[in-house]
């Protein structure tokens, strides 16, 4: 596991948060799911809420939580909806598990903010390049109910560390006329 990049004051929130889940895998059938999602749910509000008292954390009206690591250079791009952007990342659970690295495949990601989930690409507008932030992803904007089985189950808070490479901004930017694909 390669999540030292929690810190250590998020412990507490996370051990609540992991219990409230696991409480909520108690179920038995069918008609518990409902009750499994509601207690996730509850568990996902508790930690973002917790999770927005920490120092330097940053919560966006979308309810998206960021705390900046380290800062770019002044005055460096920033990508709008359309732009390439080239970024390294791992994302976790709030528990530590890491369900995706770039840095374990070796090579960064390349894609445009529009082609992410909701937290993402209003996180990686918000960044310019240089900079390497934690997004605080809430369920509602990441896989809400649905998650992403096997590694991102229902109403999950997702945490990534996320470190902006590259900008290559498309013609016209997210002003444009549809997306640059190809």
């Amino acid at each position: 596991m390669r999540f030292g990049w929690v810190r250590t004051s998020q412990a507490r929130a996370v051990a609540v948060a992991i219990g409230l889940v696991s409480l909520a895998a108690c179920g038995a059938g069918a008609e518990d799911n409902a009750a499994e999602l509601k207690k996730a749910e509850e568990a996902a509000a508790f930690f973002m809420k917790k999770n927005a008292g920490e120092q330097g954390v940053v919560t966006l009206p979308s309810g998206l939580q960021y705390k900046i690591l380290s800062s770019g250079p002044a005055g460096s791009p920033r990508p709008d909806g359309n732009d390439l952007v080239r970024v390294d990342y791992e994302g976790a659970l709030v528990d530590g598990t890491v369900f995706d690295s770039s840095y374990t495949r070796g090579a960064p990601m390349v894609t445009t903010p529009e082609q992410v989930i909701p937290g993402w690409n209003e996180g990686l507008q918000q960044m310019r390049v240089g900079d390497e932030w934690l997004f605080y992803v809430p369920p509602k904007l990441g896989y809400g109910e649905r998650g992403a089985p096997p590694t991102i189950p229902a109403n999950a808070v997702l945490v990534f560390r996320v470190k902006m490479l590259d900008v290559a901004p498309a013609p016209g930017g997210s002003m444009g006329v549809g997306m640059a694909r190809g």
